[in-house]
């Protein structure tokens, strides 16, 4: 039987949106330690997690209000979400539901399943493996240093972030 890769919790610190290409990059903040992890999502995905956090009212539910609904109606809860892996500088993740019966781990980008996890209120890890792998950020930082590595990001691409990184699949 194979050990359970350890995890850590994080929460999110910050979304910040970078206008070209479109894309936001959403910090995670390890709860308890001092690591800030970047990971770049699609638009949609950031547009989703922001209105949430800041408690927009839409007229008609988003795809994630949709399948939390669905998540609901049906008693599953998430016990938890997982970026479970970075691979060719993609990040992966699995949520992990369950009903009185049951548990089930479905596999997700983590732009989705963090979309889903701000509106069901569920906690957020991230693997040991991933931690070993990833691009990490100490805290604490000053706000200028935000600012300046704000400034800094807005020229780079996801894959100008890895370029110094061995690939590791």
């Amino acid at each position: 039987m194979q050990e359970a890769d350890p995890v850590k919790e994080f929460k999110i610190f910050s979304l910040m949106l970078i206008p070209m290409p479109a894309q936001y990059v959403i910090y995670l903040e390890e709860v308890g330690g001092t690591r800030l992890i970047p990971i770049w999502i699609g638009v949609n995905e950031g547009n989703a997690i922001v209105y949430k956090l800041q408690d927009e009212k839409l007229p008609r539910p988003m795809t994630h209000d949709l399948m939390a609904d669905i998540l609901r109606i049906t008693d599953m809860r998430i016990e938890k979400i997982t970026v479970s892996d970075l691979r060719n500088n993609t990040y992966y993740a699995e949520i992990e539901v369950r009903n009185e019966k049951k548990a089930y781990t479905i596999d997700s980008r983590p732009s989705d399943a963090i979309a889903l996890a701000v509106r069901m209120n569920s906690p957020l890890y991230i693997s040991q493996t991933v931690l070993d792998k990833c691009p990490v950020i100490r805290k604490p930082i000053s706000d200028d240093e935000v600012e300046k590595f704000k400034a800094e990001i807005q020229d780079l691409r996801p894959e100008d972030f890895f370029k110094n990184m061995k690939d590791s699949t």
